[in-house]
């Protein structure tokens, strides 16, 4: 096995063996469900409490800067757009001559299945990416985008992001079937 079949290899398994498996059946429910008040969500545009909301189309996804302090719950759906978004879209972007993802002018999904839709999507073009990597390649800073470290330092960072976010989603999906103790 090649380092960066090696490195895809850490995350894919984790994907299809946990996180991927974790988000089948997601309800547009479970994906707006905000567990305490004041979380920071995906809205449909012009109802965010926020004051820099991020995204092109219908849906933004809240944000403020600075960050508030402590920083605030966020719902599965802001996660999953974390993750498209600021974890592999600009990646998958910079690095592997995908589309050029940009937090304020993306369009959010609106719905658990197209978020689903977007995430599949984004890591299917970041794993072919990093799998097509040679040794050269690993070793280097990219050649694009602002991280000047080794490219497999940001594959290793990538990793740690999708399987920190996910086991955050995952845990928010057992805190909604289990509401007041009642299994859903």
């Amino acid at each position: 096995m090649t380092s960066s079949e090696q490195l895809s290899e850490q995350l894919d398994w984790h994907w299809r063996r946990n996180l991927r498996p974790r988000l089948e059946g997601l309800t547009d429910e479970e994906y707006f469900w905000e567990p305490v008040r004041d979380c920071w969500s995906v809205r449909p545009r012009s109802t965010s409490a926020q004051p820099m909301p991020e995204g092109s189309g219908e849906w933004t996804m809240d944000h403020a800067f600075p960050e508030p302090v402590p920083a605030p719950v966020t719902t599965i759906a802001w996660r999953l757009a974390h993750i498209i978004v600021s974890c592999l879209g600009y990646r998958v972007g910079w690095y592997f001559g995908g589309p050029d993802v940009d937090s304020e002018t993306f369009a959010y999904a609106g719905t658990a299945d197209k978020a689903l839709n977007q995430l599949d999507d984004m890591y299917r073009r970041w794993n072919a990416g990093v799998r097509g990597l040679s040794d050269a390649d690993l070793e280097n800073p990219p050649a694009v985008g602002p991280e000047r470290f080794p490219m497999a330092n940001r594959i290793l960072h990538v990793n740690r992001e999708l399987i920190h976010h996910g086991a955050e989603i995952s845990l928010l999906r057992d805190l909604y079937r289990r509401q007041d103790g009642v299994r859903r």
